[in-house]
């Protein structure tokens, strides 16, 4: 075959990866995207256990680059409002969209219509070419260019690799950066539940001694996806356990607040973890999403964070063609992995905050969870900081429209 030389290419065409390629759309940037995995095009008419809650900020990154009516179309759920309670506990405190003057806080949607509403962007892209289904096997660096030859016997130059292959990233370790890392402790199981009350589109998450359990609303009236973060050794006998006993356990552990609850379809666990890669960036390289950190999904904040890290690399890498400077050295990459790195640190940092608050079953650490989540819920003005906090994605999106950088946003 013969050698393909690009500006960009960029193993893993998920989420993060795609959005990537698409916010290059109005470029002259010649970019490959190298995916070893293609998503089935059909759905099922049970959503996916795999989703993800996409910030408002999130819905703008993904408008913008022409996603947004794809994933719309397939299949989508806003949420208007969330609850937060703790379990034996008088603490609790809620949010509505009302409260900021917007139509929602968000959307619940299936991975997988993410990736494919960003492939039917991508494909039709002049500058885009796709690997698919194809992996990389070898990475060397040059001095202006590395080179890629990927499983199919087909070859590459770029100026720039971008690693967007997910937390097990080939490229990171090729690239042989370090990785701090902590084992949570803790495993999520995710299933669709199935509740005889209707969740009004309102999403729910308890704190129970053993860990968070999310209710995430979904499109039909009475079906919502879980999150439950567990002990690995109780999230693995609740995957195998029957029907019937899991329902039960459920049910009691979210207080019965639909109502009672019934499985639908599959149900998974897999071990939590955090991650912080050491470098954002090298020469000739670059990390973005679950490739360069994951958290805990406490808040559902990874893909978002992963969502604007395709983003404002883009944008970085937009003006650096622009000016004429090299796109793969790493100082014209620093802007991008300074800011990122500490958007994700912090993220890291509130995760492990919020676990450790809310771990355990004292009786006055309860206590004063108790009296800060009410008197946060009555007190005037202090709910609206905690809301504004948690849309910390969208403070950023606006802050770089007042700065002048809409050209992917």
């Amino acid at each position: 075959m013969m050698m393909k030389s690009v500006d960009i290419a960029i193993i893993g065409g998920g989420m993060v990866g795609l959005t990537l390629a698409a916010a290059l759309a109005e470029t002259e940037l010649r970019v490959a995207v190298i995916e070893g995995t293609l998503p089935d095009e059909t759905l099922n008419p049970l959503p996916d256990v795999r989703v993800s809650a996409l910030s408002r900020a999130s819905e703008r990154i993904l408008r913008r680059v022409g996603a947004w009516d794809g994933i719309i179309s397939r299949r989508a759920a806003p949420y208007m409002a969330m609850k937060v309670w703790e379990q034996d506990s008088f603490a609790n405190i809620g949010f509505k969209a009302d409260d900021l003057g917007q139509p929602d806080l968000g959307h619940i949607v299936e991975n997988r219509v993410i990736q494919l509403a960003l492939l039917d962007r991508v494909t039709r892209q002049d500058n885009v070419e796709l690997f698919a289904p194809d992996r990389c096997q070898s990475l060397a660096m040059g001095e202006n260019e590395a080179w890629l030859t990927l499983e199919s016997g087909q070859s590459l130059t770029a100026k720039l690799v971008v690693g967007a292959d997910g937390a097990n990233s080939w490229l990171r370790n090729k690239a042989d950066i370090p990785l701090t890392w902590r084992d949570y402790g803790h495993s999520a199981l995710v299933a669709n539940i199935r509740c005889s009350e209707p969740h009004d589109g309102v999403a729910r998450q308890i704190f129970t001694p053993e860990g968070p359990l999310a209710f995430l609303p979904l499109s039909e009236p009475d079906l919502c996806s879980i999150v439950w973060s567990l002990p690995p050794e109780k999230a693995d006998r609740l995957v195998t356990m029957d029907e019937e006993s899991f329902n039960k356990q459920l049910t009691v552990a979210f207080d019965n607040q639909l109502g009672l609850c019934r499985v639908e379809g599959d149900r998974a666990a897999f071990p939590l973890k955090m991650r912080y890669a050491r470098d954002f960036a090298k020469n000739r390289i670059a990390l973005v999403g679950d490739a360069a950190h994951t958290i805990h999904p406490l808040a559902g904040q990874g893909v978002n964070l992963g969502l604007l890290d395709a983003a404002s690399l883009a944008e970085d890498l937009v003006s650096l063609w622009q000016q004429g400077k090299d796109i793969g050295l790493h100082e014209n990459l620093r802007h991008y992995e300074r800011w990122r790195k500490a958007e994700a640190a912090k993220m890291i940092a509130a995760m492990q905050g919020f676990r450790e608050l809310f771990d355990g079953a004292n009786p006055l650490k309860k206590l004063a969870r108790g009296i800060g989540m009410v008197a946060a819920d009555v007190l005037p003005g202090v709910k609206q900081q905690f809301m504004l906090r948690a849309w910390v994605l969208r403070v950023i999106y606006l802050t770089w429209q007042k700065c002048g950088k809409k050209q992917v946003l």
